[in-house]
């Protein structure tokens, strides 16, 4: 890799101009860049699903569920009397969501903590209800949890591959 030519480089190749190879990042590898706060939401907000990460037992436990983000919260739907909603009925959470492309070695994580809360008000809970947030379960799911994001975090990894004209890549 060290002996890939630096970004914006072309190199011309034995068949010519046609088969242009082109580097797209640094040929030491991948970068990292942190993300803003309003990046780290809006790119959240993609995401179908995510891992919430809680206390169960004294134990870290990360279950994956599908949510939305309202108002930069983070909500998700469950069973009342469920253990993910026992476990983090105001216990301060983390939350990450990420999206990856394993062939362009590329992509970003966003991690947001919070204190987590059951949803009670009778107008927030109808409100929630009108958002698409179905459960990906058959079962009933008649509980919201809302994470509000005290600490937001993100970072957006790209990797350096050279792609031809033909098509071929090396990563």
């Amino acid at each position: 890799m060290a002996d890939a030519p630096p970004v914006g480089d072309v190199v011309l190749s034995a068949a010519g101009p046609a088969a242009v190879i082109l580097l797209v990042m640094d040929s030491s590898g991948s970068t990292l860049k942190q993300l803003s706060r309003d990046d780290c939401l809006r790119l959240m907000g993609t995401a179908a699903v995510g891992r919430i990460i809680y206390t169960r037992q004294a134990l870290p436990a990360v279950d994956l569920v599908n949510f939305v983000l309202v108002d930069g919260d983070v909500v998700i739907r469950t069973h009342a009397a469920g253990k993910l909603a026992a476990a983090t009925r105001g216990a301060v959470v983390a939350f990450e969501a990420d999206n990856v492309d394993l062939a362009r070695h590329t992509g970003w994580s966003v991690t947001i903590v919070g204190q987590a809360r059951a949803v009670t008000d009778g107008t927030e809970i109808h409100r929630l209800e009108r958002v698409s947030l179905n459960s990906w379960l058959t079962e009933e799911r008649d509980h919201f949890i809302r994470i509000s994001a005290s600490i937001v975090h993100g970072r957006r990894m790209a990797g350096w591959q050279l792609i031809t004209e033909a098509g071929g890549q090396r990563h």
